[in-house]
C-alpha cells in the first residue's frame, strides 16, 4: 500500500514532504538533531500542540523552543505541574484544583488539611528540583468523560471531577502523566521536566474555588519560571522594586486611603488622598473644557429595565449590584456599572437636536460599581467601586474620524503631562459575546483604524477583546519598571443610541440615530492614582502631591513661629497645600519624617532665616532621584528664589504654559513679601 504523503510548510517558508501521521518531534528531527533536543512543542496551523500530536494533512508548522514566547509559556505551565506533583508527594492528603499560567508565572490552587506556610516554600522547591532532576517525561493520553470521572474519583480528586462534569459528553479529555503524577490538562507540555532550569515560588494567598465565596477557600501558591537564572534574577529584582513601590504600602505611609471588610473593594479616602483625587478631577475638567466637553452628572441607581434596554443586563448582569425598593411597586434597580446609558438619557432630554448641533460632547466623573470576586481585589488597582472620567460624543458618521483624532490627541497630551512617554496603542475588535450585526462592527472598527492612521499613531490589533457594544482603542502605559498598564479607551458605538432611542434630525429632515463615541483617559481614577504612585514611587509631581510644602521650625521661639506662620498664611491663601511642623523634635527627625511621607518641598525656618530674611529650601523631588543624591538645603532670598523655583518647575514636569497648572514661581511671587 502506498504511503500518503503530505506537505509541511516550515516557519522559514520551506516546504518539506512527510508521511501522513508524522509528529512534531519527527519534523524537528528531520531539520536537525539539535532542534529535536531543544523542541518543546509545535505550532500546527497557528494552534499550539504537543510534539507527539500527529499531522495527517498539509499544514504550516513552527517548532517551538525555549527561545520562543510560546516556549516560555510552556515552561511555566510545566513548572506548575511540577509544583502540583511536589505538593502531592509532600502532602498526600492534599487535593489539587487548577494551575494556570499568569503574567510572568503561574499558580496552583491546593486544598490541604495541612496549612502550608510561607516558610515551607523552600521545602516544596527542593522537592520540585528532585522531580526535575528525575527527568520525568510528560505523557498524554485521551479518555472519554466517564473514564476521566472514574479515574479522578478513584484518586479522590473531587475538584478535577467537578471540572470534568462540566465538559461536554463528546469532549476528548486529555490527561497528562509525569512519573506517578496525573493531571487533567489541555496542554501542551514539553518533552520532560529536565527542560526546567530556573524557577522560584513567590507567595501564598487564599482563593475561593471558582472565585465564589460560597465555595471552599483554597491555598494558592504562586511561582515564576524563566529560561535561565539571569532572567529569573532580573525578574526577582523587579518584583522587589515593585513591592517597595506598592501603592497600598505607600498609600498607608502617606496617609492617603484605607480599605476595610465592611466595604470590600471600595475606597475610604483620607484628606491627603482626596487632595490627589480632586486635583486630577480639576485637571481633567480644565482639559475637557478646552476640547468642548459639557460636564453632566447622572444617577448612581436606575431601574433595571433601562439596563435591559441598553443590552447591559443580558451581557453584564453577573457583574452588577442590584437593589430593590420597599414601596408598593417593588421595582428592581441597578447600581450603575457604567455611565453611558445615563448620558444618553441627558441627550434624549435636550429637545430637538439638529445635525448642525453635532457633535454634542458630555463628560462625567461617574462613580460606578462592578462585582469582583474578593480574591481578585487589589487595593485601588482592582476595586468594586471606582470613578471613571467618562465622556460621550454624539456625532454623525461623517464626524467619527475627526472626533477619534481629537480624542487621541487629548489622550496623548494628558499622559505626557502626567509623566508617561511610552504609550502602546491597540485596537480591540469584536468579542464573541456582542450586540449588533457584523456590518455595524465593520464600520466601527474601520472608523477607529482610519482615525489612528490619519494622525500617524502606530497600533496593533487585540483580537476579540472589544466591549460587547463596540470595538475600542486601548491605550497602554509603560511605567518606570517597564510594566504595561491598560488605561484609557475610545469606543465607537452604533448600537446603544439605537437601543435607547436617541436621535437627531438629519439634513433630509428625517430622524437618525447618532453615533456614540465613548472615551475615558484615566479610566478609573482610583486605578490611575495607584499607577501614578507606583510609577513615581510615591514622589508625585509637585502639582499632584497631596502635601506640597512643609515648613519646619528649628525651635519654638516666638520670632521663628511668627515667621513660619507668615509664610504659611501667604502660601495657603493662594491654594498651596502646606502645613507647619511645630512638633518639639530635632530638625533631622522632622525632615526624615516628612521625607518618608513623600513631601516634595521642605522649608526650614530658624534664627538664621529670620535674621537674614531667608528661606532654606530642601527639594525632595531631586533627592529622591537616583541621579541626584545631594540632600543639602539651599538658602534663598526672596529676590533670587523665583529663578530657583522656576527651574524646579521645569524639572518636575509641570507645564507652565497651561492655565491649569500653578507654578512654583507663583507660589512665592504672589505672596507680596516685603523682604529685602
Amino acid at each position: 500500500m502506498t504511503d500518503i504523503m503530505i506537505d509541511i510548510k516550515l516557519a522559514d517558508g520551506k516546504i518539506t514532504t512527510h508521511k501522513s501521521g508524522v509528529n512534531g518531534l519527527e519534523i524537528a528531527g528531520s531539520i536537525s538533531k539539535s532542534l529535536a533536543k531543544k523542541a518543546l512543542a509545535i505550532m500546527i496551523n497557528n494552534k499550539l500542540c504537543d510534539l507527539t500530536d500527529i499531522i495527517t494533512s498539509d499544514a504550516t508548522v513552527k517548532i517551538i523552543t525555549i527561545d520562543d514566547d510560546e516556549g516560555l509559556e510552556i515552561i511555566r505551565h510545566d513548572t506548575a505541574h511540577v509544583l502540583a506533583q511536589a505538593i502531592k508527594e509532600l502532602y498526600p492528603e492534599a487535593k489539587i484544583a487548577i494551575g494556570p499560567n499568569i503574567k510572568d508565572g503561574f499558580y496552583y490552587d491546593i486544598d490541604s488539611p495541612h496549612h502550608i506556610s510561607i516558610e515551607e516554600l523552600d521545602k516544596i522547591e527542593a522537592q520540585m528540583w528532585h522531580i526535575i532532576k528525575r527527568g520525568d517525561k510528560f505523557i498524554k493520553q485521551f479518555v472519554d468523560k466517564k473514564s476521566a470521572i472514574e479515574f479522578f474519583s478513584s484518586k479522590k480528586e473531587n475538584y478535577k471531577v467537578e471540572i470534568i462534569k462540566d465538559l461536554s459528553e463528546n469532549d476528548n479529555i486529555s490527561i497528562y502523566q509525569q512519573g506517578n503524577f496525573y493531571d487533567l490538562c489541555r496542554g501542551p507540555h514539553g518533552q520532560s521536566t529536565s527542560y526546567l532550569k530556573a524557577f522560584k515560588l513567590t507567595k501564598i494567598s487564599g482563593a475561593y474555588w471558582r472565585g465564589n465565596s460560597k465555595n471552599q477557600m483554597l491555598q494558592r501558591i504562586y511561582g515564576t519560571a524563566w529560561r535561565n537564572y539571569e532572567e529569573l534574577n532580573k525578574y526577582l529584582t523587579l518584583i522587589k522594586e515593585a513591592e517597595q513601590r506598592d501603592h497600598r504600602n505607600i498609600g498607608q505611609q502617606m496617609g492617603l486611603f484605607h480599605f476595610q471588610e465592611s466595604a470590600p473593594g471600595v475606597t475610604f479616602w483620607h484628606p491627603n488622598g482626596w487632595a490627589i483625587f480632586k486635583t486630577l478631577v480639576q485637571y481633567m475638567r480644565y482639559k475637557q473644557r478646552e476640547y468642548g466637553y459639557l460636564e453632566i452628572s447622572t444617577p448612581e441607581i436606575m431601574e433595571q429595565i433601562l439596563w435591559e434596554q441598553s443590552g447591559h443586563w443580558e451581557k453584564f448582569s453577573e457583574n452588577m449590584f442590584t437593589a430593590h425598593s420597599h414601596d408598593e411597586q417593588h421595582k428592581n434597580y441597578v447600581i450603575k456599572p457604567m455611565n453611558c446609558p445615563g448620558g444618553i438619557q441627558v441627550f434624549n432630554h435636550l429637545g430637538s437636536v439638529s445635525y448642525r448641533d453635532l457633535p454634542i460632547k458630555f463628560s462625567e466623573f461617574g462613580k460606578v460599581y462592578r462585582y469582583e470576586p474578593s480574591g481578585a481585589l487589589h487595593g485601588l488597582m482592582r476595586a468594586r467601586g471606582f470613578t471613571q472620567d467618562d465622556a460621550h460624543s454624539f456625532c454623525t458618521e461623517e464626524q467619527i474620524q475627526e472626533e477619534v483624532m481629537q480624542m487621541c490627541k487629548m489622550v496623548f497630551l494628558v499622559y505626557e503631562e502626567c509623566g508617561f512617554k511610552d504609550i502602546i496603542v491597540k485596537i480591540a475588535d469584536r468579542p464573541e459575546k456582542r450586540i449588533g450585526d457584523n456590518e455595524i462592527w465593520d464600520k466601527s472598527e474601520k472608523a477607529l483604524s482610519n482615525g489612528l492612521n490619519e494622525i500617524g499613531i502606530p497600533y496593533v490589533w487585540n483580537h476579540g477583546e472589544g466591549a460587547f457594544y463596540g470595538p475600542k482603542i486601548e491605550f497602554h502605559l509603560r511605567d518606570a519598571l517597564g510594566r504595561d498598564w491598560q488605561m484609557g479607551t475610545i469606543q465607537v458605538d452604533f448600537n446603544m443610541t439605537n437601543r435607547l432611542n436617541a436621535f437627531y434630525i438629519g439634513k433630509d429632515g428625517q430622524k437618525k440615530h447618532p453615533v456614540m463615541i465613548h472615551r475615558a483617559i484615566f479610566g478609573s481614577l482610583e486605578r490611575f492614582i495607584a499607577i501614578m504612585i507606583e510609577h513615581y514611587a510615591g514622589w508625585l509631581p509637585l502639582w499632584l502631591a497631596p502635601l506640597q510644602v512643609v515648613i519646619i521650625t528649628v525651635n519654638n521661639h516666638d520670632n521663628v513661629i511668627q515667621y513660619a506662620k507668615e509664610i504659611f498664611k501667604k502660601m495657603f491663601s493662594v491654594g498651596i497645600r502646606v502645613k507647619i511642623d511645630f512638633v518639639n523634635e530635632t530638625v533631622s527627625y522632622k525632615i526624615r519624617k516628612n521625607t518618608m511621607s513623600k513631601v516634595p518641598l521642605i522649608i526650614t525656618i530658624g534664627e538664621k532665616e529670620v535674621a537674614e530674611q531667608m528661606i532654606s529650601l530642601r527639594d525632595n523631588l531631586n533627592t529622591s532621584n537616583e541621579n541626584n543624591k545631594s540632600n543639602e538645603n539651599n538658602d534663598f532670598s526672596i529676590n533670587n528664589l523665583n529663578k530657583k523655583i522656576n527651574d524646579l518647575n521645569h524639572d518636575h514636569n509641570i507645564n507652565s504654559k497651561s492655565n491649569y497648572y500653578f507654578t512654583l514661581e507663583d507660589m512665592f511671587s504672589k505672596y507680596n513679601f516685603t523682604i529685602k
